[in-house]
């Protein structure tokens, strides 16, 4: 039997990350936050809202559960501008016995994967923010390196053809049993990256093994949403869900890699 986070129905958000506001809204597709449609595990999850981004952050797997984001050929332009300056620090606004720390990644042998990418941030504290580790998974050093990176990469070429995107990003845990770091911190066994395109009103996903290799999938929106128990687009009709909208090739070791 598949054991698979899920959390609570609607945001609540600490002081920390800001409280909720009207700026927080326009993460999501038409200002609706993702909603959840399995109740398994509801205990403990907090909303944090960032200056570009918005984290449901899970206690029990001491990881976020999704990180949204709207991408602009604006805000993407202003993001080539910061020079990267990596600050990974925890969320010392989630309480101690419910978030990760630097230890718990340290010598791991996994890399501290964001969710919402640092070089999507178009302000220098939106970047330090998304170094925070309620926006980070313990992920695979080859999927984040190269897999995640590209597939990042091709959605911000994406973006800059189509002009905004609404975008979720988020661990999956599957299987009878869950791997920990340092006894904590759960080990996602997928990771998933849901693209909106609301002019077009199209989307997809991509869907990865957090393990070595290449290998991922292009799968509808429905599709994930129905695996991973997540309305990640409540304000979107179901019929478009389940189209999948052409997602790049991506570039792998310098060549194309889709299937």
């Amino acid at each position: 039997m598949k054991k698979l986070l899920t959390v609570l129905l609607a945001l609540v958000f600490c002081q920390a990350a800001q409280a909720q506001t009207t700026a927080c809204l326009e993460h999501f597709y038409q200002k609706s936050a993702p909603s959840f449609t399995r109740p398994a595990l509801q205990a403990h999850t907090l909303g944090l809202c960032f200056e570009a981004f918005a984290v449901m952050h899970s206690g029990v797997s001491r990881t976020p559960l999704w990180s949204a984001e709207r991408l602009t050929t604006d805000s993407l332009a202003r993001a080539r501008e910061i020079k990267r300056e990596d600050s990974f620090h925890a969320e010392e606004t989630l309480p101690p016995a419910q978030r990760s720390e630097l230890s718990d990644y340290a010598h791991s042998g996994f890399d501290r994967g964001h969710m919402s990418p640092a070089a999507d941030m178009p302000t220098r504290q939106a970047q330090h923010e998304s170094f925070s580790l309620a926006n980070i998974i313990p992920q695979n050093r080859h999927n984040n390196q190269v897999l995640w990176s590209a597939i990042e990469g091709a959605t911000r070429h994406m973006t800059k053809e189509r002009g905004e995107l609404f975008v979720i990003t988020g661990p999956i845990f599957e299987g009878e049993k869950i791997e920990r770091l340092n006894a904590h911190v759960f080990i996602p066994t997928h990771v998933f990256k849901a693209v909106f395109d609301p002019a077009r009103n199209e989307g997809a996903a991509w869907i990865a093994p957090n393990a070595d290799g290449d290998a991922y999938q292009v799968i509808s929106i429905a599709a994930l949403e129905k695996r991973i128990g997540i309305n990640l687009f409540p304000k979107v009709a179901e019929s478009i869900k389940e189209k999948i909208m052409d997602l790049p090739e991506l570039r792998l070791h310098g060549r194309k890699h889709h299937f």
